[in-house]
């Protein structure tokens, strides 16, 4: 990345959610996002919901004016593991055109250093299942494979 597209990561903001829903519509899996009109009002209801619980966030990585990357992060508090405090990162998209440019793993960095930061005892994602680049993507930042994931789409 050159020194003018540097890179950063913050809270993502109200106006960041046109981008971010454009990201997702890159995303070759789609997850409900690619098809129709992009109809912002669900996805800035979302962000409501998210900027309104301590518990959630949802962060961008921007290079130079241009958000290129997103990642969300819940806290999860419990009782297994005398009362460890778990982070779940999930929806981690980069822009297509910027993939393998090294986004993601600022990401990831960004994201393991606030799980630190927040006293976090484990940090758990979950990948596709069909996104085997991804899947070796995250074991070579550590994450092990040690579990399997069920869903249930209720709508």
């Amino acid at each position: 990345m050159s020194a003018d597209q540097a890179l950063s990561i913050r809270a993502a903001r109200r106006e960041d959610v046109a981008a971010i829903v454009d990201i997702l519509r890159g995303d070759e899996i789609g997850h409900g996002d690619r098809h129709g009109e992009r109809e912002l009002a669900p996805y800035l209801a979302g962000f409501a919901r998210i900027e309104a619980s301590s518990d959630n966030a949802l962060y961008v990585a921007v290079a130079g004016d241009q958000v290129v990357g997103t990642f969300q992060r819940t806290l999860i508090p419990g009782l297994v593991a005398r009362g460890r405090i778990r982070m779940k990162i999930e929806s981690v998209h980069v822009r297509p055109d910027r993939r393998s440019g090294g986004i993601g793993a600022a990401m990831m960095r960004f994201a393991l250093a606030e799980a630190r930061r927040l006293g976090v005892g484990l940090v758990e994602l979950t990948s596709n299942k069909q996104r085997q680049g991804a899947h070796r993507f995250y074991e070579r930042l550590g994450f092990e494979p040690t579990h399997e994931g069920f869903k249930m789409l209720l709508v």
